[in-house]
């Protein structure tokens, strides 16, 4: 079906993915009907404050919509917001809803996103053990972040760190329990994920690596935890219990309809599943990565922001391929930084700046000597560079990419 056919898209998922690629279709010059289902009951908002500047009580529910709830009538777009599909009939192209309506597609956008990852713990199941997905889930957390609460976070990760930063910030104790050797350390290595350890020690979180949690124990009346029980028999006490151990896309719809899945929908570099009017875009996406030269699923803010308009070029059978690398930040404490690209496991970590100080950029180097990522902590207005040196491809100096001195334009071997 070529884009002038293309009257009806429906998109599953009311997260930034899929209000973006709304917006997207119209900046196109769409003027068929759009649908966007959106399983929550608020209009699509923005995710990364939740555990930050929202979960702090600086923010509002308003302030991170994707945009205001009258923008969807304004540019004609179906919002059924608390609706959520529960199948997708392909050879009728049609979706089922929970309402048990079905609506008719030309083209349909998945972006149904991710879930956390469930604990699977003895006690993982009592009231005041929560997770961190939705905004529901960031007011919870805001509730139980209070002066001089016992807030125990499993899981080393970015939710992981940056709860425990916003819960320091209202005063809560906070012991956050990483199985690893460091936090990070799969995305960041060893140094990098001991510079984080040492900041949050710094801010006096009780920081706990290489251990392994046993249980999740009631407290009194046995309906919510009361502690938190390591494998050596240690107990640690727990007003609160926050487990961040990562996410799972949400492909059940994929599946079902029989789609290419592995570790997300497979997609190409436009977002077209292997059924050409089915696209997926956002955290369920495994999608071909041009910048990269691969596949890969991208779970930040930036990868939903980002992909939408290469999606809806595709939707309207339009040429426009993403050119962009994977891009996150973060913020804890007083510290500030931002990712582009996507480091390898095996790659050396080039540090130029002051690592201590935690003012410095950090690359990662493949045995090709080409940077495959880089980061730059409390450095700003440094991005350009540090993307233009990622998709150059080319071979770097190690001696010149570690030299502050050395324009990053010039650290080519």
């Amino acid at each position: 079906m070529s884009g002038s056919e293309v009257q009806q898209v429906v998109i599953v998922g009311g997260g930034l993915a899929g209000a973006t690629t709304a917006e997207a279709l119209r900046d196109e010059g769409f003027t068929g009907s759009i649908v966007i289902f959106a399983a929550e009951r608020h209009a699509p908002y923005e995710r990364p404050p939740l555990s930050k500047d929202y979960l702090r009580g600086e923010s509002t529910a308003d302030d991170v919509l994707v945009h205001p709830f009258d923008w969807y009538a304004s540019h004609d777009v179906d919002l059924r917001i608390g609706t959520a599909v529960t199948a997708i009939e392909r050879k009728e192209h049609r979706v089922v809803a929970t309402d048990g309506k079905r609506t008719a597609y030309d083209k349909l956008v998945i972006a149904t996103g991710a879930s956390p990852r469930r604990s699977t713990l003895s006690g993982a199941e009592l009231g005041n053990v929560l997770y961190l997905r939705t905004i529901e889930d960031s007011d919870r957390l805001r509730s139980a972040f209070v002066d001089g609460a016992q807030v125990v976070i499993i899981g080393g990760g970015w939710i992981g760190l940056e709860g425990a930063s916003s819960a320091r910030a209202a005063g809560a104790e906070v012991t956050l329990l990483e199985m690893t050797e460091q936090p990070l350390i799969g995305v960041l290595g060893a140094t990098l994920g001991a510079s984080f350890a040492a900041l949050h020690r710094e801010h006096g979180v009780d920081l706990r690596t290489g251990v392994t949690v046993d249980a999740i124990e009631p407290g009194d009346g046995g309906v919510t935890a009361g502690s938190v029980r390591l494998d050596d028999g240690t107990s640690i006490p727990a007003d609160v219990v926050v487990v961040g151990i990562g996410v799972t896309p949400n492909v059940d719809l994929a599946v079902t309809s029989g789609l290419d899945v592995d570790n997300g929908i497979l997609v190409d570099a436009q977002g077209r599943s292997s059924d050409p009017d089915v696209f997926a875009v956002g955290d369920v996406a495994n999608a071909e990565t041009p910048a990269l030269g691969r596949r890969v699923r991208v779970e930040h803010w930036a990868n939903a922001l980002d992909r939408p308009p290469s999606v809806a070029k595709g939707v309207l059978g339009k040429a426009g391929d993403f050119d962009k690398l994977p891009f996150f930040y973060s913020d804890q404490y007083d510290l500030g930084l931002e990712y582009s690209g996507r480091g390898g496991p095996d790659d050396a970590v080039v540090i130029r700046g002051d690592l201590p100080g935690r003012e410095y950029l950090a690359f990662w180097v493949d045995t090709d000597a080409h940077v495959t990522a880089g980061m730059n902590v409390n450095i700003w207005d440094v991005q350009d560079d540090i993307q233009a040196l990622v998709a150059s491809h080319r071979p770097v100096d190690r001696t010149k990419l570690a030299d502050p001195d050395v324009p990053l334009s010039q650290v080519y071997a």
